[in-house]
């Protein structure tokens, strides 16, 4: 009897498991499917990411690395694209929910969003870096930063903040919330530093009144990459074959030489 049982058990494992893959089959190619038919290619970006995805305050028009890769992604696919608004607070949800086919703003490959998405293969790394303004007397230089009184911010969400949550001993880490903003914090002096990437940190470093610090030696090396939702590897291996073409044929050096990212770059 028991082993009636087991048996029935086992047949029973094994046709979810062939069920599960017949779903899967079928649902190869749904996104790819989907894109071709609306004929419009839905990318999420987070419009505040300077060098990256960001959208100026007047004229509306959006600049950045990826939104030049996004442009070249729609081209190769030969649809229409649109940009829809995300976050690093809302690229999951929004993915899952399908408010785009593919988010494309420099994603740090991180373990707790590993768990719901689905990465390209890296494009991009970056290390931390620190923003303070010039006239700050208080942190100067990296080991400035971890000291007592020393207020730290990072942007919510971002991966800076698990990374300086485990990091920090003596300052204090202060979490920036939307629609607050990092800048805005440090002008008006309620924290003395707020720590950022590569691309942002460029960005600012071009500015009179703040001063950038790199890290003496590396700090914490994240790959970039672009995400999909789970479930579809037939688009996942679509947009793997876009980052590896234009590693190739040198679409992704030209787009980070003119936003000033070469050094980031990751090269086949």
């Amino acid at each position: 009897m028991r082993n009636k049982r087991s048996i029935a058990s086992l047949l029973g494992l094994v046709w979810l498991l062939l069920l599960a893959t017949l779903m899967s089959t079928a649902r190869a190619g749904e996104v790819a499917n989907r894109v071709r038919e609306r004929g419009q290619l839905l990318v999420c970006i987070w419009p505040a990411y300077q060098g990256i995805s960001h959208r100026h305050p007047r004229t509306d028009h959006l600049v950045g690395l990826d939104i030049d890769l996004s442009i070249e992604l729609a081209h190769d696919l030969g649809v229409a694209l649109r940009h829809v608004d995300s976050s690093f607070q809302t690229l999951i949800p929004d993915l899952l929910a399908d408010r785009c086919d593919v988010a494309m703003f420099a994603i740090a490959v991180l373990p707790q969003r590993a768990a719901h998405l689905n990465f390209s293969k890296p494009y991009l790394s970056s290390d931390i870096y620190a923003v303070t303004t010039r006239s700050n007397r208080v942190v100067r230089r990296w080991e400035d930063i971890d000291q007592p009184g020393v207020r730290v911010a990072v942007q919510a969400s971002t991966f800076m903040q698990p990374v300086m949550a485990r990091t920090l001993r003596l300052a204090t880490l202060v979490v920036v919330e939307p629609p607050a903003s990092r800048e805005r914090e440090l002008e008006s002096g309620r924290i003395d530093v707020f720590m950022t990437d590569y691309p942002y940190s460029r960005t600012l470093q071009r500015q009179e009144w703040t001063h950038v610090i790199s890290p003496p030696q590396p700090f914490n090396v994240v790959p970039y990459a672009y995400a999909v939702k789970p479930g579809d590897d037939a688009w996942l291996q679509r947009i793997n074959d876009f980052v590896g073409r234009i590693q190739q044929d040198g679409r992704l050096a030209a787009a980070a030489r003119r936003h000033g990212l070469a050094d980031i770059v990751v090269r086949p």
